[in-house]
C-alpha cells in the first residue's frame, strides 16, 4: 500500500515509528506537511497538490494533524476522503474531538462518566456557574487549549471568579468542572484501536502540579485497567467516530470519568511506559480496513 502520512514535522517520534512500521510491513510512505497540500475543489476530479505537484495513488492516509491547524488540517483530509482514499481517522471525527464542548455533549447524551462540567457566557451568572460545578475547588478549561495549557486550578471561590472573570473579559470560551480530589493527580490514558483498547497507561503529574501531561513533566507508568474503564474509553472513542484513539480518564468515587478523547494521541509516552509497539498495530488496523471509498462520511461533514 501508498500511505500518506500528514504531519508538520517528519522528525516526531509518532511521526518516524509510523513510517518505520509501515515500511517494515512492506508499504510506502510520504510524510506530507498538511500546509503544504492545496487542493482542486472540482466537482467529478477533486485533487490534491503538494508543493508543485499532484497527489495520486494512496490507498490510506493517516492524519497527525496539530491542534492549531485543526480547520485546515481537516479540509486536506476531507479532500482526500473525497478522493476516496481511506483515512485512519475521519475528518468529521476529528473535528467533532478537537471542540471540547461538542465532545462532551456527545459523550453525556450517550451516559458516559464525565466531571460535573459548566459552561456560561455572562459575568452575572459566574456563581451559579461556580456552585452548579460542586464550588472550588474547580478546573477552568480553555476550549482552544491543548497539552495541559489554557487549564486552571482555582482553589477558592474568590479566585475561581477572578479567573473565570478575566477569560471572559477576553471574550475567551471556558468550561468549569469539578476537581476531582481522589485522582490525586493522576489520570489513565488509554490508547483505543478499533474496538480495543491496546495499552493503557497512568500519568502522574510531578509535585505541585495537577496536570498530569507528559508535556507538563508528568510522568507516566504502566497500569492494569478495570473492565469498566476498558468498556468507558472504546465506548467513548465509538462515539466520537475514532478509530484511534487516547481516552483519558479519572478515577472518581463514582466511577471512571473521561477528562478527553484525543485524536492525535502521541506514540513515545505510551510506547515506553507499556512496550508495545503501536505503531505496528496501527499499521496493521490500516491494511485490515483500508479500501477505496470506504470512509463512512465521504467527507460529507
Amino acid at each position: 500500500m501508498r500511505i500518506a502520512i500528514l504531519s508538520r514535522n517528519p522528525s516526531l517520534y509518532s511521526t518516524r515509528r509510523l513510517v518505520e512500521a509501515a515500511r517494515a510491513r512492506g508499504h510506502e510512505t510520504k510524510v506530507l506537511d498538511v500546509l503544504r497540500c492545496y487542493m482542486n475543489i472540482t466537482s467529478h476530479a477533486p485533487s490534491i497538490h503538494y508543493k508543485g505537484e499532484e497527489l495520486t495513488g494512496f490507498d490510506a492516509v493517516i492524519p497527525r494533524i496539530g491542534a492549531s491547524v485543526t480547520f485546515y488540517g481537516t479540509a486536506v483530509l476531507r479532500q482526500f476522503e473525497m478522493m476516496g482514499v481511506y483515512p485512519l481517522n475521519e475528518s468529521v471525527a476529528i473535528t467533532r474531538a478537537r471542540d471540547k464542548l461538542r465532545s462532551l455533549q456527545l459523550l453525556s447524551r450517550k451516559g458516559i462518566g464525565l466531571p460535573i462540567t459548566g459552561f456560561a457566557h455572562a459575568p452575572d451568572d459566574i456563581a451559579d456557574l461556580i456552585k452548579m460545578v460542586g464550588g472550588a475547588p474547580l478546573v477552568i478549561k480553555l476550549l482552544e487549549g491543548t497539552q495541559g495549557i489554557g487549564v486552571v486550578l482555582a482553589e477558592t471561590q474568590q479566585a475561581a471568579e477572578s479567573v473565570i472573570e478575566a477569560f471572559m473579559g477576553l471574550k475567551a470560551n471556558i468550561l468549569v468542572q469539578e476537581y476531582i480530589h481522589e485522582a490525586k493527580g493522576a489520570d489513565i490514558r488509554c490508547f483505543v484501536i478499533g474496538d480495543k483498547v491496546v495499552a493503557a497507561m497512568k500519568r502522574q503529574a510531578k509535585a505541585g502540579e495537577f496536570r498530569s501531561n507528559l508535556h507538563r513533566g508528568g510522568s507516566a507508568s504502566l497500569i492494569r485497567i478495570t473492565p469498566e474503564e476498558r468498556s468507558t474509553a472504546t465506548r467513548a472513542a465509538r462515539i466520537m467516530g475514532l478509530n484511534v484513539a487516547g481516552v483519558d480518564i479519572l478515577r472518581s468515587n463514582h466511577g471512571p470519568v473521561v477528562m478527553e478523547v484525543n485524536s492525535s494521541p502521541g506514540l513515545e509516552g505510551i510506547e515506553a511506559a507499556t512496550g508495545k509497539d503501536i505503531a505496528d498495530q496501527i499499521v496493521a488496523f490500516i491494511e485490515k480496513h483500508a479500501a477505496a471509498g470506504k470512509t463512512r462520511t465521504r467527507g460529507q461533514g
